[in-house]
């Protein structure tokens, strides 16, 4: 071998440790990532799915969705659910609600329709954060775990960087909840085509809002 080969295989054999190097650097940071990214399954309950007593047209269909998502390598490293947890929640129910900022009696804590919907499979969820025992609350960061944990400060101890967002409903409890996540300095996703819409029809004006606060899609609004 002559003295030009071996600089040439010492040459070849740099650059392999160099590229075996940037691909170790490249295999922790995807590490890293993927491992602050969480799920928030938001209020998938019976009483917002079809024969509850607030029911979201299409709730059953995303329940079924989500759990086909999580029911496989779905890539998250912590996956939380937020529920409302209603005891005496002031003028937030109403016998003759707006739809607005009044509703009919909805998830009273102890009631059936306070439970995850059947279609909602997966149940190995690291936290859950009830909210509006005595408030309306829409969005989750008003929740608490039974430790009066809330959601912001439970993803930061978790190192939570970037979360998605899933559930019912779009344009209330999922839009308060992806607010809620920017203002905590997550990177926020909405999983549209994972959620259900009390009002399909004026999507596009919530959908506007979320992105202007900076919040990014996935999908579309089924139906």
């Amino acid at each position: 071998m002559t003295h030009t080969d071996v600089n040439q295989a010492d040459v070849n054999q740099a650059d392999v440790k160099q590229a075996d190097a940037k691909q170790a650097d490249a295999n922790e940071t995807a590490a890293k990532t993927s491992g602050r990214r969480a799920l928030i399954v938001v209020d998938v309950q019976r009483d917002f799915c079809e024969g509850g007593s607030l029911a979201v047209a299409g709730g059953r269909a995303v329940a079924s969705r989500i759990s086909e998502l999580l029911a496989g390598q779905h890539g998250y490293s912590r996956v939380v659910a937020t529920r409302d947890h209603h005891i005496d929640p002031g003028g937030h129910f109403s016998d003759n609600p707006d739809f607005v900022d009044s509703w009919p009696r909805h998830c009273v804590v102890g009631t059936p329709g306070a439970e995850f919907t059947e279609e909602l499979t997966f149940d190995d969820f690291d936290a859950i954060f009830d909210k509006g025992e005595y408030t309306a609350a829409y969005s989750g960061f008003e929740g608490a775990e039974g430790d009066g944990t809330g959601l912001r400060q439970w993803l930061a101890g978790a190192g939570v960087t970037a979360v998605e967002i899933c559930g019912i409903a779009t344009d209330h409890c999922v839009r308060a909840t992806a607010l809620d996540a920017v203002k905590a300095g997550l990177d926020t996703t909405v999983l549209v085509d994972l959620t259900a819409a009390v009002n399909p029809s004026s999507i596009s004006e919530t959908l506007d809002e979320l992105a202007a606060a900076g919040v990014s899609f996935r999908g579309r609004l089924p139906g």
